[in-house]
This record gives structure tokens, sequence and C-alpha cells, in this order.
């Protein structure tokens, strides 16, 4: 038998008295159970009306209270309200001046957030709030009627620099420290987002392998390349591979917070170090490099870098070769390759050589251009006649601009016949025209020699060419002489036809007290017989010793002999006389 049966006949058989006794006790015991509202406590209430914008609520005061619309809403949005709705509000007083009761939702809100804030606090666990305004160094968060403070090193795990996507929208924080009396509280968004970083970090390096690809935020950049956060765990992506392409600098391809697809190329699960690429996503641009770039062929490049010792060239993205700064003019020499070529200029260039192995393509710009070399030897071939200015005066020579913006050199030895050193290049300034012949062009050593006494004959071949007839200076010949330098041991002497002829201190006299330089002077004119002509050596030596000699045996033949009574005196006096006669008949005959 139920409780209920059993008490039906207990409550028939009850007197009305008993009744209404019990009827009472129970009024008076839920009498006592409902308490009054007291200031300072959060009371439920009901919503009775909506005016403008404030409601009025029912907390079973003597008078109801308004509470402001804006307060049954979170920051940023619309109060979803309506009459009847049963709301919690914390009474401040139980009426004011107008004698309603001062009723606050956002403190009812907020004192009930602070406790289950401070369950959580203590529990370590983390909390949901709402960004929703910035603060000098930091920004507000609410969470759930309570106000804390997120500083903004504890936003993210690196620096954002546009909040702005995160504000109005619901995120984990984690609480610092917090003060209810003083109403602080102090959270982080990046300790969650590294506990979850952690996480992921462990899960990445347990499973990671290389040629995986991954997608990454660009973290940060630097001269050498850029670290890539893969998900709690960073990879370093090297310049050199970034792209087949030269990159000069990893911020001319990229940017930080870009995100990225890139290849795992190497890992270190000791050091837990990640190369990554993202080159290797794309296809080599050197397969099959030696057929498209055969050696030999010209094709049209870009200029993409420029260094001291040449320029490279950009044949298509990611193939590039060098152009040497030898191979980039034929006339232009020791200049850097700035002043020939730009950055970004197009140009021509020939391939020189490839090496597939260390990929490497070797250019020329010079060799898609005529050779002036060869140009001039078309023009100008050897023996003809050309025209130029001095540029310069060496030591050994003049260089003569010359057509085709090339030099050809003039040898000491080449101004003058009969002149050297000094005295040969002291008839030539810088800027002068002159004319010379082509004596020598070498193409491959990119050399012409140039000869300017070759325009003239040779004196020296003119005046030893022919027989005795002819008058040509042979061995035997005497010849009349003048002294251009006197020396130690021998005379320096100038023959007509501005030829250079040497008497040697044994030759100047047949006596040993004759035979002393110093007894002649400058300028001084004799006669002497020429010993020996040297063609190879362009070298002509005379004897006084040897005339003096012969005209003795002549004289002696002439007019007799020392056996036929005539003395030596007397044979020689009278040559003599007949030799200045001689003389005398050619200087007023200077023709014959």
């Amino acid at each position: 038998m139920s409780n209920e049966a059993a008490a039906e006949p207990q409550a028939a058989d009850a007197s009305p008295e008993a009744i209404a006794g019990e009827n009472f006790a129970s009024m008076l015991e839920e009498s006592f159970a409902v308490r009054e509202p007291t200031e300072g406590s959060v009371v439920k209430g009901i919503v009775i009306s909506i005016e403008n914008d404030s409601a009025l609520v029912d907390v079973g005061l003597k008078s109801e209270g308004r509470v402001a619309l804006k307060e049954f809403a979170a920051p940023g949005r619309e109060p979803e309200l309506k009459v009847g709705d049963s709301v919690d509000v914390y009474l401040e007083r139980m009426e004011d001046r107008n004698g309603e009761a001062v009723l606050s939702r956002e403190r009812a809100r907020r004192e009930e957030a602070w406790t289950l804030l401070e369950k959580a606090f203590g529990d370590g666990e983390r909390v949901s709030g709402t960004i929703f305004g910035r603060v000098k160094g930091g920004f507000t968060v609410d969470l759930s009627g309570a106000v804390a403070f997120l500083p903004g090193s504890q936003v993210d795990v690196r620096p954002v620099r546009d909040v702005s996507p995160l504000m109005g929208t619901p995120q984990p924080f984690q609480i610092l420290k917090m003060d209810r009396r003083r109403g602080n509280i102090v959270v982080s968004r990046r300790a969650v987002l590294e506990e979850s970083r952690a996480e992921a970090r462990n899960e990445l390096l347990a499973n990671l392998k290389e040629r995986q690809i991954l997608e990454g935020i660009v973290k940060n950049i630097t001269d050498y390349g850029a670290f890539v956060d893969l998900g709690g765990v960073d990879g370093l992506l090297h310049v050199t591979d970034i792209a087949w392409r030269r990159i000069n600098h990893p911020s001319d391809a990229l940017s930080i917070g870009q995100t990225v697809k890139v290849q795992v190329i190497r890992y270190n699960p000791e050091t837990q170090r990640i190369s990554l690429g993202m080159k290797q996503l794309e296809a080599d641009p050197w397969d099959g490099v030696e057929h498209k770039y055969p050696v030999g062929v010209k094709f049209t490049g870009r200029v993409s870098n420029i260094t001291d010792y040449g320029a490279f060239v950009e044949l298509e993205p990611g193939v590039e070769g060098l152009v040497h700064v030898s191979e980039m003019s034929w006339t232009q020499k020791n200049v850097h390759p700035g002043k020939i070529v730009s950055t970004s200029q197009e140009v021509d260039v020939r391939i020189l050589d490839l090496d597939l192995e260390k990929r490497r393509i070797s250019l020329g710009i010079k060799q898609t251009q005529a050779n002036p070399w060869e140009n001039f030897l078309e023009q100008f071939p050897l023996d003809s006649t050309v025209e130029g200015e001095v540029k310069n005066i060496t030591e050994f020579g003049l260089f003569v601009g010359l057509p085709g913006d090339i030099d050809g050199m003039v040898h000491l030895s080449d101004l003058a016949w009969g002149r050297q050193g000094d005295d040969a290049v002291q008839d030539f300034s810088r800027g002068d025209t002159v004319q010379a012949k082509v004596l020598d062009v070498d193409v491959e050593k990119e050399r012409i020699s140039l000869g300017i006494k070759q325009l003239t004959e040779d004196p020296f071949e003119s005046a030893t060419r022919g027989g005795a007839r002819s008058g040509a200076l042979r061995r035997g010949s005497v010849m009349t002489v003048t002294v251009a330098a006197v020396l130690d041991n021998a005379l320096e002497v100038t023959l007509p036809g501005e030829l250079t002829g040497v008497i040697r201190r044994s030759e100047l006299g047949r006596d040993r007290s004759e035979q002393r330089p110093d007894r002649f002077a400058v300028g001084e004119r004799l006669d002497a017989k020429i010993t020996q002509v040297d063609k190879a050596g362009r070298r002509i030596q005379l004897s006084i010793k040897a005339l003096e000699i012969d005209e003795e045996r002549s004289a002696m033949e002439q007019f007799g002999s020392s056996d036929s009574g005539a003395s030596l005196g007397d044979i020689l006096g009278a040559a003599l006389r007949d030799r200045a006669q001689r003389e005398e008949e050619e200087n007023d005959n200077p023709d014959s």
C-alpha cells in the first residue's frame, strides 16, 4: 500500500482543528525559508517592462528597480531581453530618492563571474573571454562579466601588428593573477597558445620526415634566410632554397606573416634542426640545360647581379651564367663591370662553357660582337699605312689610337733609323697625329705592332747596298767622318747619311802615343778607313791606323822606296801634299 493511500484514511479521520494547525505550521515554516532580499547580494528578479533604454525588474520588494539595457548584453552586442525573463541582479540599495530599488545586472554578472574565475584560477583551468577594447600597454577582455587586462606581450607567441581580427571573438585565456579586493585580473592568450604549440610541436617532431611537405608562416627574415613557424617548431629556409632564380635578399621574395608551402630537406632529431626548401617543390630548370643552351650559341639574358669580377646574366628563371670581366668587352680593359652593364639590362651573350656538375655556365658578351683586331687586319693588312693619334708615351714606345677603338704600339726601336731611347721619342708628344706602317697583327693576343721609321728607306741598307762603283759603304772605303762623342776607349763618329760608326782606341793611330781619344774633339772632322760593316748589328767600324798604313804603302809605291835614296820623310811629305791637293779640289768641286 502506498503512503498516499495510507494517508487518506488519516486525513479523513482528522478533525478540522488538527488540519488547520498543520497548515499554519507549514506556512510558518515556508515564511522562515523565504528570506527578504538584502543589500549587497545577488537576487532573482522578473522583467516586468522595457522602457526606452532600461528594463523594470521586480525583485520582491515594495518597489521595482531599473537596470540599463546595455548591462544585459556583452560588449559590442545588442541585448536579448523580453518581458517575463528571469534575471539575476545585484541589489545595491533597497530604494533611492525616487523610491526605486537600485539594481545592477553588470555587478551581478561580475560577482558570478568572479566566483567562477577564482575556481578556475585555483584549478589552473583556462577561461573563455572576448577582447573588446584597447588600453595603455594592452587590451581589455570580458570574462563573462568580469573585466581583465591582457598585456600586449601576452596576445600571441610573436608580435601581432593588427589585433582587429581577434577582437569580438571568444578566445581561450589563462589567468596569470587576480585580486578580487582590488578587482584586478591579468590574463594571457600566449600561455594557451604556447601550451597548444608544445603539444603540436611534439606531435610534429614525432612524425617529421625528410621530403615531407608542410605549410608554415614566415616568422623572421635575416640576411641568410627566413625562419618558418611550422606550428610549434621553427625551420630555416635558406636564401638559396627559396627559388631556383637568384635571390639577393630573402625579403625580395618573402614577408613576415606570409603563409608558405615548404619541403623538409634535412632534419636532425638530436639537435631538432630543420632545413626547409621552397624551390624543391618546383621543377629544376637545370634539367636538360645542355640541350637548351649549347656551347657557341647566342642568347639574350637579363643582368641579375654585378660583382667586381664580372656580371651574372639570367637566361631564364633559375638558370644564370657568369660573364667574366675579361669576356665583357674587346676594348674596355681593367674597368669595373658596372661601367659596362647595369642591373636588369637585357644583353646578348654567347655560351662559352657549360659545367653541369657544378651548375655553372660561362658566358661572353664580347663574343657576340665583331673582333676589332680581325676587322683591323682586314682593313689594314701587313705593310699598309695607318694614321692615328698618340695616346700615350711609355719607356718602351708609343701607343697610337687606331680605328675600332683599339691601340697599336710603336716600339722605341721602330721610331727612327739610327736613333734609340729618349733621343728617338723626343720628337713626339701626346695628341700628335702620326702615320705608321702595320708590322704585325696578333689577333689572339690582341696586339698590333707599328713602325714609323719603316715609312722611309733604311739609310744603312741603302748606304751598304751595291758594289764599289755604286758608292756604297763597304769594307776598305775611306770616309770623312765627324766626331760625335769622345769615349774612354773609342770615338763615336757620324758618317754621311746620319750613319754611326766606331773607331776603337787601338785604331786611332799607328803609334801608341796617338791612341788617345782625348786628343780629338766633338765636331772634329777626320778621315778613316771602314774595316767592318755589320749589317745584322747595323754597326760600322773604322780605323785611322789602317788608313795611315795604306797611305804609307801607297806613297812608297808612288814615290819610290828607301833603297832609291829617298827618305821616308820625303816620301810621306810628297804623299801628304798630294792628298791635300785632292781635298782642295774636292772642296772646290763638291758635286764632282
